[in-house]
């Protein structure tokens, strides 16, 4: 089977480091960059003594998806996957799915609640072609389907792909600090180098909540 544990390493202090700055970004989530430009404020409406303010409405939030992701449907390429937990192993690269599944990052969100989730999954192996054989062929505007085991269905839009180096695998555009509820998904591509029989990139499609 082809190996791709290499291809997703993860720091531990990278994970910790990101779970702090978010903390931080949503408690400055209030403030505002100048920009050096100004900008003349509307005039306020007349009110009358008897007039009040029309009330604000506060912006819907999408629901949490509630208990555990466990397939994941990406209908233009044809893949509906069992989906599983994956950790990180003790040389700190992220755990690979077996053949035939697809892995969400545990030690992240789940896909669809707040902040960025990543799902794994192989591109082949001597087996033949695997979950995310076609991911490459994503393009912005596909849809992502996460199931949970009590129903609900968090739903993502593709935006971008790129392929990059295995050694360069941006790990900084893969888990942002961010609170947006955001997806990536990962696989093996570019050539396949047969005397190390790795695949010398990684195919990385970026998606957000719809």
């Amino acid at each position: 089977m082809t190996d791709v544990s290499p291809t997703f390493r993860v720091g531990r202090r990278h994970r910790l480091v990101a779970v702090a700055a978010a903390a931080v970004m949503l408690a400055l989530g209030s403030c505002a960059v100048d920009s050096g430009e100004e900008f003349a404020a509307p005039p306020a409406p007349a009110m009358t003594p008897d007039a009040t303010p029309p009330p604000v409405a506060a912006p819907v939030e999408p629901a949490v998806p509630d208990g555990i992701p466990v397939r994941v449907a990406v209908p233009a390429i044809a893949v509906d996957a069992e989906l599983v937990s994956l950790g990180l192993a003790d040389d700190g690269a992220m755990e690979v799915p077996d053949f035939g599944l697809a892995g969400w990052y545990a030690e992240g969100p789940m896909p669809g609640h707040p902040g960025p989730a990543a799902i794994a999954a192989h591109v082949d192996s001597r087996q033949g072609p695997d979950v995310f054989f076609r991911l490459r062929e994503l393009v912005a505007g596909d849809i992502i389907l996460v199931h949970y085991d009590r129903g609900d269905v968090a739903e993502f839009v593709v935006e971008s792909s790129t392929r990059t180096p295995k050694d360069e695998l941006p790990v900084d555009d893969i888990w942002p600090v961010t609170s947006e509820r955001r997806l990536t998904l990962i696989t093996c591509g570019g050539e396949f180098d047969r005397s190390t029989r790795h695949y010398v990139d990684n195919v990385v499609v970026y998606a957000a909540a719809a």
